[in-house]
Order: structure tokens, then C-alpha cells, then sequence
């Protein structure tokens, strides 16, 4: 929506055609005073962009601030009409937004990963760039662009703090031009950030507040604009703190500036170097800027939480049981559906991509009322900020059941029969190649090694699971493997000192060949390290173990001889993780387990409850050669190190 009017005659500027033909389609929709609406389709028209006018309005920006008062663009927007500021607004919005977006491709083609400067919005595919080495000056080509822009956003928002919210109409309008402004998420400064959340939230309050007198239709249109403002501000925010985004120079500049209350205000949190982790200038201006991040973040999520359960209500007013209304954009997805109580029962909720809920058959619904409820079904393109959680890459996904009443119902599943939920990750996720392990040159009969050994470590501050998978350059091969939490597994006639194994015989392969094996993240907390190991099995062991597509033993296969390979084999290792966010929005683990169809681009996650969700992933490093550790810790090899433990010892 560009403009409204009460009157026959007004004046409307418009924003740019298609990028590549100039064409610009208008329809105009007409009310009469019965509240009945016809749509008429206007000639489309060419509209070029007035770079010019832009353009001046950036250089006066940087280079006269001062002047700007006498910027024509300026003294439109300072006129204080919602049609003139609207229209502005998105002009010079969906200009900057295709600006931007040229600006991540091009950083892109010249090496910059996309995941560390580009969220992607939903339903899109990978962007890939053309070379492989990153180039710092690209970088930095990209944040000058990135700063300047920023800049005129930063200004741009200071003229919708005082525009007037009337009719259902202007709520449209406004909503509108915030959900254009926004769209460029890695533009947006904290204090833009905060004017556009608060004012997203008094439109969605006044639209709460007239949702009974106004038309489904309108309430619609309204709140699909509100949702898309909301979903922006919140991934905005969390960009950086989720290492998805450029810290921008005006917030780091803002956060390190001595505020105007530094000699009066004695709880300042400025001057408060504890907050900010001690250490040099640099590490204290850098972390003051995380700290300023974290605490807008924090609000942001509570102001969102609010504006998303008006816009429920202002929306729920007009469903029946049966009908449902669903907002689906390249920011956010969200559905709303009244239905019966019973029907809830075995229900799949899809959300977009793979993304989905799969409600039990059996389940506890707090409510006393079993004749209608509504669920609210909502995905957002970045999980929020959490420490230790490594959700950076992961989509936010929620599923709430709500009465009659706008209130939340508890939903309560059986531990054996609990909800599945798919969380999709970014699709810019970057997954390194397999680790090469060299085996078939190891000589494993000097130390006796029944097992080629791995370390990785493990450590979480929330529980993890882990997956392997191994590729062996020869596949007709079959491995056994075992693993030990925090010791070495240890497996012969004499000792069984292991906490899990599997074997992988042929018949298992993948389509890509690959053998995978996962540890869920009950079995994990608690540990520090794993280490795991694998032999090559005989060819009796293999018609003992792996005859016919099937296991005819099932229990392990023990020797007391020294492993011997003759293939090498490939290893990537990687972690993954189910977190809720609670009401203090930490991201928490407890009643989530890990499914086993998680793979590099989405978790699977079982859970006896409904929230917010989120899905941890991080792909190890080349696990620690504990083979070689073994075959190389002798003193003959390291007397420095022996002796300077011996001395110490002494001493």
C-alpha cells in the first residue's frame, strides 16, 4: 500500500518499477460508505528511480548533516503526511534494498562466505560465489556500502515516530513502508531498531484495538505487513550477535561514546568494566558493543512476543472452526487455524521447506473448553541469540495452541509417544569436505593397536549429539566400531571396556556411499570428550556379521590382533542440538531429544512440549589421530616433556 484518501483528487509518488523493464502495476481499490470494495487495474506505468535525488540526499548526509534541513527529500518527509512519508519511504527503501542485495552478491562472488553476511530468507536456495579464498578488500568494499546505507536508514526512521495512527487504513500504510525499511536486516542500527519495534507495536495495538469494526480482509493486510516488521527487527538484532551480520560503525561508535549522563548517572553500566569483561581498550569497546546488542535484544524479544499475540487476536476475531489465515513471506511464515480440539490429534503442521510439526495421537491440553482452539504455527528465518547453542544457522520455528481467549494452553505429550518437529538451517550452511585418514601406512603391530583411535572433544554447556559418517575408498569393505566417553575404548578377549559400537557392513551404505552413525544428546551431557575406534573387518568376520544383507550375530566381534587396513577411509564429524527458548529467552534442552533424521541441513527433534524452537549444528574439526598419540608418546620421543614433568614433579 502506497496511499489513501478520502477525497477524489490527491497526489501519489510512486515507488520503482520491475528492475528490469521500469513497469510498475497500480491497483486501486475503492470503499464506499456501505464498506463494499471494488478494485480497479490502472495501465501499468514506467517509473524510473530518482538516483539523483538519493544520491545528494547520502552525500549530504555524510559530508553536511547540518544542511540537510534543505534536502528537498528531507523537507517531504518532514511534512508529517503519512502518504508523503510512506511513499518516501518506500521508494527510497525498496531502491536501497536492491542495492544491498547487489552489494551481499558481489561480496560474495569475490569469497566472502554468504552465512557470515547474509540471513536468507525463507523458501530460497544457497548463493554460492565464484572464488574460494576470502579477500579482505572485498570485505571491505562491502562494509563501506554497508555503513553508508545503514546510515541513511538510521535517519530515514526519526520521521515515523510522530505520524498519526487513525483509521485501519493508515495502520496498512505505515505498516507498509516499516516492513520495506526493514527488509535490508543488516542495515538496521540499534536505534532504528528500537524506533521500528516500538511504533511495529503500537500499530499492531491500535490494529488490536479496532480488529472487531474493521474487515477480515483489512485485519489481513495489516497484519501480514506488522508480522514482516516484527520478524526483520527481530533477525536484525540478532545478526550480529549471531555472527550472521557486519557490526555496523554507527553502533559501535554510539556504544563507545561517553554518554551526556556520564557525571550524574552513578549506575551508568558504561563505565562499568566488569560488564564488559575487563581486558585492553579495544576488548572493552568491542564487548560494551555486545553488551548494548544483547540488551536491545532482549527487549526486542519480549516487545515481538507482544506484537505477534495481538496481531493472533486481532485475527483470531474473524475464524470460524475450519478456516485458517496464513501469512507467508520470504521474511516469515505464520498460520492461524481454528480448530476442534479433537481434531488436533495425529495433525501434521507444515510450515515452509521440510519445516514441520507432527502432533501425537495422545497428549494433556489444559483447557476446560473442548470446543474449539486455535494454532498458531509461526518460522523465522534466524533462531535468536543464545550462548553456547551454536543455533547461528538454524530457522526459529514455534507451534502454540491458543483459546477462545487470546491465552496460551499448556500442551503436555507422553515421553513415548512425543511431538517431531523438523528445524531447518540456513541454506548458505557451508560443509567441509571429509577428512582423509591415511591408515593403510600405519603400523599398528609395534604398539599392538587393535583399533585406529579417535579423539574429539565434546564439551557443551547444553547437551549435544553427535554424528559420524565414513566413507571408505573401498566400499565392498565392513568396519566395526566401538567409543568410550572421556577414556580410550578398550575391546579383546579379555576386557570389553566400551560404551557403544556398531558395525557398518556394505548392505548399510547410503546412496553417496557413506556409512553414518549418530550418539543422541541423552547419552552426551555430563562428558568432556569421546574417543572412538575402528577396525577393518576379515572376510570370515564379514560372512559372520554382514551375510545376505542381514546380521546373523548380533553380538561383537572380538580379536586380539593388531588392526590392519587395506583401504583408507574418509571422516566428518558434526554436532547438532534441540533447544526451546523459555521466558527468560535462554535457549534450554530439557524434555528435547535429538531424532535420528537429522542431517547437515535440518534436526530432528522429539519433544513433550510446545514452544519456540531452534536446532544446534557445528562441524567438527579433523578429530585428534589417537593412534598416533599412542604410537608416538614414548620417552625416547618427547624426553623434553618428560623431564620437565619429572622436575616439576619433584619440585
Amino acid at each position: 500500500m502506497i496511499a489513501y484518501s478520502s477525497v477524489s483528487y490527491f497526489q501519489v509518488r510512486l515507488p520503482s518499477g520491475d528492475n528490469q523493464t521500469s513497469l510498475l502495476n497500480i491497483v486501486i481499490s475503492i470503499r464506499d460508505l456501505l464498506d463494499c470494495v471494488v478494485e480497479v487495474n490502472m495501465s501499468s506505468v514506467y517509473v524510473i528511480v530518482d538516483s539523483v535525488g538519493i544520491n545528494d540526499l547520502m552525500t549530504s548526509l555524510q559530508s553536511s548533516p547540518n544542511a540537510l534541513t534543505n534536502n528537498p527529500i528531507v523537507q517531504l518527509l518532514s511534512s508529517g503526511n503519512q502518504n508523503t512519508v510512506g511513499q518516501i519511504l518506500t521508494a527510497i527503501s525498496q531502491q536501497f534494498n536492491q542495492l544491498n542485495s547487489e552489494n551481499i552478491e558481489q561480496a560474495v562472488s569475490s569469497g566472502i562466505p554468504a552465512a557470515t553476511i547474509l540471513v536468507s530468507s525463507l523458501g530460497s536456495s544457497s548463493l554460492q560465489g565464484n572464488s574460494t579464498s576470502f579477500n579482505e578488500s572485498a570485505l571491505t568494499d562491502y562494509n563501506k556500502i554497508l555503513n553508508a546505507q545503514a546510515n541513511i536508514r538510521d535517519y530515514l526512521m526519526t520521521f515515523t515516530t510522530n505520524l498519526l495512527i487513525t483509521t485501519s487504513n493508515s495502520i496498512k500504510l505505515q505498516s507498509s513502508a516499516l516492513a520495506q525499511i526493514t527488509q535490508s536486516t543488516n542495515q538496521l542500527t540499534r536505534a532504528a531498531l528500537s524506533i521500528v519495534s516500538n511504533r511495529c507495536y503500537q500499530l499492531a495495538l491500535a490494529l488490536s484495538s479496532m480488529a472487531t469494526e474493521i474487515s477480515y480482509e483489512d485485519a489481513q493486510v495489516a497484519a501480514n505487513q506488522l508480522i514482516q516488521c516484527a520478524s526483520n527487527v527481530l533477525t536484525a538484532v540478532n545478526g550480529p550477535l549471531q555472527q550472521r551480520a557486519s557490526t555496523l560503525d554507527l553502533d559501535y561508535s554510539r556504544a563507545n561514546s561517553i554518554p551526556a549522563d556520564y557525571d550524574t548517572n552513578l549506575e551508568s553500566p558504561w563505565s562499568n568494566t566488569n560488564l564488559f569483561g575487563g581486558g585492553d581498550e579495544a576488548s572493552i569497546e568491542q564487548n560494551r558493543n555486545i553488551y548494548y546488542q544483547k540488551q536491545l535484544a532482549n527487549e526486542i524479544s519480549t516487545q515481538v512476543t507482544s506484537i505477534i499475540s495481538l496481531i493472533t487476536s486481532s485475527l483470531n476475531i474473524h475464524l470460524n472452526i475450519g478456516q485458517n489465515s496464513i501469512i507467508n513471506t520470504s521474511q516469515t511464515y505464520m498460520s492461524l487455524e481454528t480448530i476442534s480440539v479433537t481434531s488436533l490429534s495425529d495433525r501434521i503442521v507444515k510450515q515452509v521447506g521440510n519445516a514441520q510439526f507432527h502432533i501425537p495421537s495422545d497428549f494433556n491440553l489444559n483447557t476446560n473448553d473442548n470446543s474449539s482452539i486455535s494454532v498458531r504455527s509461526k518460522m523465522d528465518v534466524l533462531a535468536s541469540f543464545g550462548k553456547s547453542s551454536n543455533t547461528n544457522l538454524s530457522r526459529s520455528v514455534s507451534l502454540s495452541i491458543i483459546d477462545q481467549n487470546g491465552n496460551e494452553i499448556s500442551f503436555q505429550a507422553n515421553e513415548n509417544n512425543s511431538i517431531k518437529l523438523i528445524i531447518p538451517r540456513d541454506p548458505n550452511v557451508l560443509i567441509p569436505s571429509m577428512y582423509l585418514q591415511n591408515v593403510t601406512s600405519i603400523n599398528s603391530t609395534i604398539n599392538n593397536l587393535l583399533f585406529n583411535y579417535h579423539y574429539i572433544n565434546i564439551t557443551s554447556s547444553l547437551p549435544i549429539s553427535v554424528h559420524f559418517e565414513i566413507h571408505s575408498l573401498n566400499k565392498s569393505l565392513a568396519y566395526l566400531f566401538i567409543y568410550k566417553f572421556d577414556q580410550t575404548p578398550q575391546l579383546n578377549s579379555s576386557i570389553n571396556l566400551i560404551d557403544g559400537w556398531t558395525m557398518f557392513c556394505p548392505f548399510n551404505l547410503t546412496n553417496d556411499d557413506i556409512y553414518r552413525y549418530f550418539i543422541d544428546n541423552q547419552q552426551t551431557p555430563g562428558h568432556q570428550s569421546l574417543i572412538f575406534g575402528i577396525r577393518e573387518l576379515k572376510s570370515t568376520e564379514m560372512n559372520n556379521y554382514c551375510l545376505n544383507n542381514s546380521s546373523i550375530n548380533t553380538s561383537v566381534p572380538i580379536t586380539d590382533e593388531p588392526f590392519t587396513f587395506t583401504s583408507n577411509y574418509e571422516l566428518r564429524i558434526y554436532t547438532s542440538g534441540c533447544y526451546y527458548l523459555d521466558d527468560n529467552n535462554n535457549w534450554k534442552s530439557d524434555g528435547l531429544i535429538v531424532g535420528s533424521l537429522t542431517n547437515h541441513y535440518e534436526t530432528e527433534c522429539l519433544s513433550t512440549h510446545l514452544t519456540s524452537f531452534a536446532g544446534g549444528f557445528i562441524v567438527l574439526p579433523a578429530p585428534i589421530n589417537w593412534s598416533y598419540v599412542f604410537a608416538n608418546a614414548g620417552f625416547l620421543k618427547n624426553k623434553t616433556i618428560y623431564l620437565t614433568v619429572i622436575c616439576m614433579s619433584i619440585a
